[in-house]
């Protein structure tokens, strides 16, 4: 079979400029200028104005700007543009662009621009380090490890997937069934797109941002890709366990249940900071840390900080009397080896304030020692906290979902973050183009309570034209954070995004509305089709539990995709909860954007089985007609920029409104 080929470009290094998505995207640009020139052809003089219409090459220059810059970078400005041609402007724009700007990336949100596609030396080997540790015991992986961090070996043995989906389930054991990976020695190029979207849509579901890679760029092993999402999984591995439902003994760093409250909305590396501030506050450590770059880069905090939390493993001499920083640092590592936590950056990264190093470096040390107390404080605030598991889940499906969009904000917390409207303004937006009217949006930071009432009412009244169901909702019901309210919203949008987008599948439905009816017939219709003969009733139809149906449905769509040798007829918890988690990664693999859990498909949950079964559909019908078995390549990661929208899913909520809005 032959290989999934993108969009080529004949110079190697411009070729690597750019990832697959970026180049499909601007590809297609290209092409609409090129077919509105005059003659059917386009001339560099006419470059500027024909990318400003377009609003290509950023908002950073106007078209006065791209026009000098054509001028002053290419002599004949009577030359033909071709795409290559093209690619070099853009680039060169966005350079001029980059210069202009501070750059500086989360490691969260991993930055996959154009810009700066080097990669860091140090921390591929601290990454490296850490997969050849926690990986070494997969007996299935024996041809892969040990990765040597001095070469390329991590994008080599990157490039069938097999170990990116791996390291996903090492940072969120259960994530990816590992039946559903393809492991034999020799994949051929289908099985290793199927694992590469496998991983992506994986990573979108334990909350990576994925929004500019495609299935084509972890084929090719793209370096600065590559490692900007292994960052980001490894992150999420080691913050797992700094938030109050893991770590309840965090309850000790404030003082009372609005405190409480306050320190659940902070992120990972927020709380980190918080409790590194806490425990310095035990020694004679004066200076708040507010990073983990520039605070950090002297050694004296870590220095404290190991002293607190394990002055049994002090160095001699102490760190704190040393005057050398580079000097510190080492002691400062000796420390942290002699309590038996991992290195993941050197005494140079320290000096000179590695911000992913240092953050992963201070994760794995509360890991190991918090240092808090195990006698916790009763809280009723954090009591009701735990009660609330089905909340929980929700607020979890909704905030991957949100991310997956590649809204410009990254949200934590659903129910706090959403508050100022913003966040949900940036969502309308995806998802229904043209209907916000950001001329009267207030951006954050947001100061004043009613800028906040402001954006929530225009949240409340679009959702009203887009024919939600708000009945006595109000827009300062979401600034005060009214949990039922919010996830009512965001499930109401969230179908309503795969309804139009299947809508949008005009071949299929003629522009006419989809409803839930349509979908579920759909479903029955393909499995019947396929010569099976399980059958759903409705989307809260208890037999979904076993999970027959589902499998049938995705082996209907993709008769290859499903082996049915490691199907079991679901006929006791055990074998229904196997074959859930079978059937989430095959939807996975096949190009299925979903953020469900097992236990939804275990406890037949009705919205998320409608959300579900219509991604399914929507992956299957937006194939080519002409060869539904070999193009997967659009449908998955590639296509973040829709297939994001499209899943929608899960867990999605029970406590949604249903037709008449109640809970």
């Amino acid at each position: 079979m032959a290989g999934f080929v993108g969009v080529v470009v004949s110079d190697p290094w411009l070729q690597n400029q750019f990832t697959q998505v970026e180049l499909r995207s601007l590809k297609s640009q290209f092409l609409s200028m090129r077919d509105h020139g005059s003659g059917g052809g386009l001339k560099l003089r006419d470059l500027a104005a024909a990318m400003s219409e377009l609003k290509i090459g950023g908002d950073g220059l106007t078209e006065t700007q791209k026009s000098s810059f054509v001028q002053e970078s290419f002599p004949n400005l009577d030359d033909n543009v071709d795409f290559e041609l093209f690619l070099r402007v853009y680039l060169k724009m966005q350079g001029q662009i980059g210069a202009r700007r501070s750059s500086s990336a989360a490691f969260l949100k991993v930055a996959t621009t154009t810009l700066l596609h080097t990669i860091s030396e140090s921390e591929k080997a601290a990454y490296v380090a850490h997969i050849n540790s926690y990986l070494e015991g997969d007996g299935s992986l024996g041809r892969y490890l040990p990765i040597d961090p001095m070469t390329d070996d991590l994008f080599e043995k990157s490039k069938d997937g097999v170990l990116l989906c791996k390291l996903i389930n090492v940072a969120v054991p259960g994530t990816i069934d590992e039946r559903a990976i393809n492991t034999k020695r020799v994949l051929n190029p289908w099985e290793k797109n199927e694992n590469h979207t496998l991983c992506l849509n994986s990573a979108k579901a334990i909350g990576c941002t994925v929004v500019n890679i495609g299935t084509q760029d972890l084929a090719e092993g793209r370096p600065h890709l590559v490692l900007g999402l292994i960052s980001q999984i490894i992150k999420i591995q080691l913050l797992a366990d700094v938030n109050l439902k893991k770590t309840p003994q965090l309850v000790e760093l404030v003082d009372d249940s609005k405190d409480v409250e306050e320190l659940m909305s902070l992120p990972p590396e927020k709380i980190l900071l918080r409790w590194m501030n806490f425990q310095l506050k035990k020694s004679s450590f004066k200076r708040q840390i507010t990073n983990f770059s520039s605070d950090v880069k002297d050694g004296e905090a870590y220095a404290c900080l190991l002293n607190v939390l394990a002055p049994e493993h002090s160095s001699k001499p102490s760190a704190m009397t040393v005057k050398n920083p580079l000097q510190r640092a080492k002691l400062v590592l000796e420390h942290a080896d002699n309590m038996g936590c991992k290195r993941y950056l050197t005494p140079k990264d320290i000096v000179e304030g590695s911000p992913n190093l240092n953050l992963a470096f201070v994760a794995h040390i509360f890991q190991k020692r918090n240092g808090l107390s195990s006698q916790m404080k009763q809280n009723s605030f954090l009591e009701a906290m735990s009660n609330d598991i089905q909340v929980s889940r929700e607020e979890r499906a909704f905030r991957l979902w949100i991310n997956s969009l590649g809204i410009s904000t990254y949200i934590n917390n659903v129910f706090e973050d959403l508050r100022n409207g913003w966040v949900l303004l940036e969502a309308i937006d995806k998802v229904a183009p043209g209907v916000v009217c950001w001329k009267v949006a207030n951006k954050p930071p947001i100061k004043m309570p009613f800028r906040k009432v402001e954006n929530c009412n225009q949240v409340v009244k679009i959702g009203k034209q887009l024919k939600f169901s708000l009945v006595n909702v109000a827009g300062n019901d979401i600034v005060q954070g009214n949990k039922k309210l919010i996830l009512a919203f965001l499930w109401q949008l969230m179908r309503y995004n795969i309804l139009q987008l299947l809508k949008n599948l005009r071949f299929h439905s003629h522009e006419k509305e989809i409803t839930d009816v349509d979908i579920l017939n759909w479903a029955n219709d393909k499995v019947k089709s396929s010569g099976r003969y399980s059958h759903m009733e409705s989307f809260k139809d208890k037999t979904l539990s076993s999970g027959i149906f589902f499998l049938d449905l995705l082996g209907s769509a993709e008769p290859r995709v499903v082996n049915w040798s490691l199907v079991t007829h679901g006929e006791n918890d055990e074998e229904k909860k196997m074959n859930a988690s079978y059937i989430i990664s095959v939807a996975r693999k096949l190009g299925c954007s979903i953020f469900l859990l097992p236990e939804d498909i275990l406890e037949v949950n009705q919205k998320m089985m409608l959300t579900l079964t219509a991604s399914i559909m929507y992956w299957h019908l937006k194939r080519p007609t002409e060869d539904r078995s070999v193009e997967l390549d659009g449908q998955n990661g590639s296509s973040s920029e829709t297939i994001s929208n499209s899943t929608l899913d899960d867990s999605a909520s029970e406590s949604s409104t249903d037709d008449n809005g109640t809970r």
